[in-house]
């Protein structure tokens, strides 16, 4: 085929084929253009369509769009946030769901003190402690007679820190007649578990016990109804050291 010839049906194909896209985009307008009329056509939008985007009051006086059975608040729509979230807001609140939770570190445990702790003070003379003695005693050193009739010390919180019982049965001190009571000893209880500060409670505990010992004139014993001796004292109080 000559050269020139073969220029020139070139040069048609790629005129025919100009020619085909023009006509394909005019045809295709004017479909779009057909469907766009159709769809404004005035028998086809009528007032029941309408009636199912009616907007409504709501008791705020603020538009509420009725779409079906279903209300969407206007205000809603012209918030950017309900219609888009913020992408940093969604990744802080996706980090924020994948923290692990945190356990809360748990109190020390005091299951290792003592649950009671109990000394005695027993008298020397064969007749026992006699009740006015007894009552003038505990007043020196700030125990108080409590509600269940016996001698409390009781913290600046109106807790008690310790109790002071007589030896007899039931263990109560009479609150009259008390130059014809006498007990043959006074027993000291404390539960290290309930004070909050246990060492510190023992202290006033041991304190309190030694004075009234000399005051009274009585020997001090251990739970065991033994001499209480310094050594068990120490133990006990390294026990409540660790507190």
């Amino acid at each position: 085929m000559d050269k020139e010839l073969l220029r020139v049906v070139i040069i048609l194909i790629g005129v025919l084929v100009m020619i085909g896209m023009v006509l394909w985009h005019f045809v295709k307008s004017l479909r779009y253009k057909r469907a766009a009329d159709d769809y404004y056509d005035d028998d086809s939008y009528d007032d029941r369509t309408v009636d199912e985007f009616a907007v409504e009051d709501d008791e705020d006086g603020l538009g509420v769009f009725d779409i079906g059975d279903d209300l969407v608040d206007g205000d809603a729509l012209l918030d950017d946030k309900a219609i888009k979230p913020s992408p940093k807001a969604a990744v802080a609140a996706r980090r924020e769901q994948e923290k692990p939770a945190v356990a809360p570190v748990p109190p020390a445990s005091r299951n290792h003190l003592p649950i009671l702790i109990e000394f005695s003070i027993v008298a020397r003379a064969d007749q026992g402690f006699n009740g006015e003695d007894l009552f003038d005693a505990f007043e020196r050193v700030g125990l108080r007679y409590g509600s269940v009739r016996v001698f409390e010390r009781v913290d600046a919180n109106r807790m008690v820190d310790f109790a002071v019982a007589s030896m007899v049965d039931p263990g109560t001190f009479p609150d009259t007649g008390l130059d014809e009571f006498y007990c043959p000893g006074i027993v000291f209880f404390m539960q290290p578990r309930e004070v909050d500060n246990p060492l510190a409670v023992f202290d006033d505990f041991m304190e309190t016990i030694d004075t009234l010992a000399e005051e009274l004139d009585g020997v001090v014993w251990d739970n065991q109804r033994q001499p209480l001796t310094a050594e068990t004292v120490a133990q006990f109080r390294e026990i409540l050291a660790t507190a």
